[in-house]
């Protein structure tokens, strides 16, 4: 069994992949080609956003975001602490300071009733992600940073192809970030990201920073990166995007499955109210993870744990001085969750497999 099972994927899309790809072998245009041009408009006009920028990946993604608002030295940016550490590791990278704030454990997601307390005059922006899939609490983050006169970026890696509202993951706050790493719902065959925005001078802020800080050839306006997103991997995303709606859909049927057949038996993810999730993961949690972990290692099902250690319990950011105990939400949820296979490609007898399993080797019922 596949934790993600992208070679039946392929061999579903192989004739458009291999085609688009040779498109690419053929006129030879391998960066910034004319491919990452059309993902770029196709993308933005899904989610309704007036740009979106390609870029190499989704961490990537963060750091254009936080460069074009000018965030450096003695600036703070209040986030999650339950997240892969690229969200506070890009904070940090440009010299200012992660600040964290609780999560809602039903959700994993950033408590906006923990916000405001983390807010200080140095706080330049609020990073909220968007975890596992589900789109955070937007609306209420948004209203406090509109308070604050503070930017928002959502760190979208996870939850392309979610909805908020009715309003798309990626497109719910100043600057929406997302990942097109291989496992993500919708994934290139490397690296890649795209952020995307309605702010004329962000996105040209953006678009020069992914490309050296250049506005025109051999003319540098400001200090960026090499953070182009390949040509070939934009190809790959043009022939997954034809059937993504589709594998939304195929990813919603598998997480109702776990969960008609899990809930009894452990905590399942709980979907807010007026939101879908992209499944990115489908994340339960558990009393004795280790030894779950074990039991479905022995029957032959992979597991994968996102997160096991919360940012301001990592070494790296010790200095910040966060203690034990400081976000007991988040260091709980570190502890107990367990990440399941999930994919489109998932058949019925698949998750009545995995699910037999958890239920066979969890030692109480669900809390």
């Amino acid at each position: 069994m596949q934790f993600v099972d992208l070679k039946t994927q392929y061999r579903r899309l192989k004739s458009s992949i291999d085609a688009r790809i040779q498109t690419v072998l053929d006129h030879g245009q391998y960066i910034l080609g004319p491919e990452v041009h059309e993902l770029e408009e196709r993308l933005a006009a899904r989610i309704g956003a007036k740009y979106c920028i390609g870029c190499a990946s989704g961490t990537d993604a963060l750091l254009l975001a936080l460069m074009a608002l000018g965030i450096g030295p003695g600036d703070e940016v209040v986030t999650s602490p339950f997240t892969f550490i690229a969200t506070g590791e890009m904070i940090a990278l440009l010299g200012a300071k992660p600040v964290f704030a609780e999560i809602d454990p039903a959700t994993w997601n950033l408590d906006p009733a923990k916000i405001e307390a983390a807010i200080t005059p140095r706080t330049r922006a609020i990073m909220p992600v968007s975890l596992y899939g589900q789109p955070a609490e937007m609306d209420a983050i948004n209203a406090i940073a509109v308070r604050h006169k503070l930017p928002v970026i959502e760190d979208a890696a996870q939850s392309f192809g979610a909805l908020y509202f009715g309003r798309h993951s990626g497109n719910l706050s100043t600057i929406g970030c997302t990942s097109f790493f291989p496992s993500k719902p919708l994934g290139c065959y490397g690296d890649g990201g795209a952020c995307f925005t309605n702010d004329d001078g962000l996105a040209t802020a953006m678009l020069e920073l992914r490309n050296h800080g250049q506005d025109r050839r051999y003319h540098h306006t400001r200090i960026g990166i090499n953070g182009r997103l390949d040509t070939i991997q934009a190809a790959v995303l043009l022939a997954k995007l034809d059937v993504f709606d589709n594998e939304l859909l195929a990813r919603a049927e598998a997480a109702n499955r776990y969960t008609s057949l899990l809930k009894d038996a452990v905590q399942t993810p709980k979907l807010a109210p007026n939101r879908t999730t992209a499944w990115a993961q489908y994340t339960i949690e558990v009393d004795d993870r280790d030894t779950v972990e074990a039991a479905l290692r022995e029957a032959g099902i992979p597991t994968a744990v996102h997160y096991p250690v919360a940012l301001h319990q990592q070494p790296i950011f010790a200095s910040l001085e966060y203690g034990p105990g400081s976000f007991p939400h988040a260091e709980q949820a570190a502890r107990r969750v367990l990440s399941l296979p999930m994919h489109p490609y998932l058949t019925p007898p698949d998750i009545l497999r995995v699910a037999e399993a958890v239920k066979s080797c969890v030692h109480s019922p669900v809390r």
